[in-house]
């Protein structure tokens, strides 16, 4: 699988732009505040639907215009399939394939996987645990169905019970038969989830810890470790148990949507105890991993965007990044960078077949 063209049409600071990819390594060169990771944020646009640094997608529209259109080609299977993302300004988004509209813009998710390499990624660390939670339930959904099917239900089901829980606060009120229906189905999909979510980390950690090794070169462990909000106690003694605090501050406390994902190294708390450059090493290893797990699952490579990867990572972790990349692991890599001439020398000494786009003012 590879995306062949990509076309933009008033999406952020882009008027027009349009380009031919080749199958292997696509770099975006030029100045800072070009465009240059508004490009590759286009490309997730093809893939999640939405935008990877932007949940609004609005303002994702060119200033001064009223619409956006972002428009890929991809070859995959020996087939040539045309994508369509187009949002007009406080109007439904569409998303087509080969010119027909998706009923649910979940049936999407997982048909063209990419994993993004960004600055910004060090929000897993430092970030809330929505963050983490994110990262794992975005991984799972591009290969599970039913997944993110109960994931989208379990949303709607607490947006319902927290409503219920507001207006028992603001009416003095309390009706235990209506908040046992929304229990009932939060506690299904509930427990779904957390079973899903334990099931792919047992495959998962073993590929990150293989990644980590290779990227830290040492003998530090690095362990992910699930932390589930509920304890040991079952999700329905739990919700009982939590009930008057949860009436109290009028959401609910516990579940699957407040569990987080511990970083440690060496036993102790990545983000406060770990050097910027171990850091530096878990996210990239996280990504790889994450990289490889959906390769498997889905039998798919997918793309890979690295956004500013070389001036954010050492030399030492660039060029290791590197030797991965350019084996047969990989398919099709987007990389952002400001220099040219860098970029390309780095490319041609290990003999990586490449495309350079000059990214200037628009």
């Amino acid at each position: 699988m590879f995306l062949r063209q990509l076309s933009l049409i008033n999406f952020k600071n882009y008027s027009e732009f349009e380009a031919i990819f080749i199958n292997k390594v696509n770099c975006f060169v030029g100045n800072n505040g070009l465009g240059k990771t508004n490009l590759l944020d286009a490309i997730h646009y093809l893939s999640f639907c939405k935008s990877y640094f932007n949940s609004l997608d609005g303002q994702n529209i060119k200033h001064s215009e009223g619409f956006f259109v972002i428009n890929g080609q991809f070859y995959k299977s020996g087939d040539t399939i045309e994508l369509t993302c187009g949002l007009k300004r406080n109007q439904k988004k569409v998303f087509k394939k080969n010119k027909k509209e998706y009923d649910r813009l979940s049936e999407h998710i997982g048909q063209f996987p990419i994993v993004m390499i960004s600055p910004g990624d060090s929000e897993l660390i430092n970030g809330s645990s929505e963050n983490r939670r994110k990262f794992i339930d975005s991984i799972i959904s591009q290969y599970d169905k039913v997944f993110l099917d109960k994931l989208i239900s379990y949303n709607n089901v607490l947006k319902q019970r927290n409503a219920l829980l507001k207006h028992f606060f603001e009416s003095r009120s309390y009706d235990s038969e209506t908040i046992d229906i929304w229990n009932e189905q939060l506690i299904s999909y509930g427990n779904s989830i957390l079973e899903i979510r334990l099931d792919f980390l047992k495959k998962f950690i073993p590929l990150f810890n293989k990644f980590y090794q290779f990227i830290s070169d040492s003998e530090e462990l690095a362990s992910l470790i699930y932390s589930n909000s509920i304890g040991d106690k079952s999700f329905k003694v739990a919700l009982i148990t939590s009930l008057a605090r949860d009436r109290a501050v009028q959401y609910t406390t516990i579940g699957p949507h407040k569990d987080d994902l511990d970083f440690l190294l060496n036993g102790f708390s990545l983000k406060k105890f770990a050097s910027q450059g171990q850091q530096k090493s878990f996210l990239l290893a996280l990504k790889l991993a994450q990289f490889d797990f959906i390769k498997e699952q889905k039998n798919i490579k997918p793309l890979l965007l690295l956004d500013d990867v070389y001036d954010k990572l050492d030399e030492t972790r660039f060029t290791k990044l590197l030797e991965m990349v350019s084996s047969e692991n990989f398919g099709q890599i987007f990389i952002t960078d400001t220099h040219p001439e860098r970029i390309e020398k780095l490319l041609n000494d290990k003999q990586i077949e490449n495309k350079i786009f000059i990214i200037s003012n628009n």
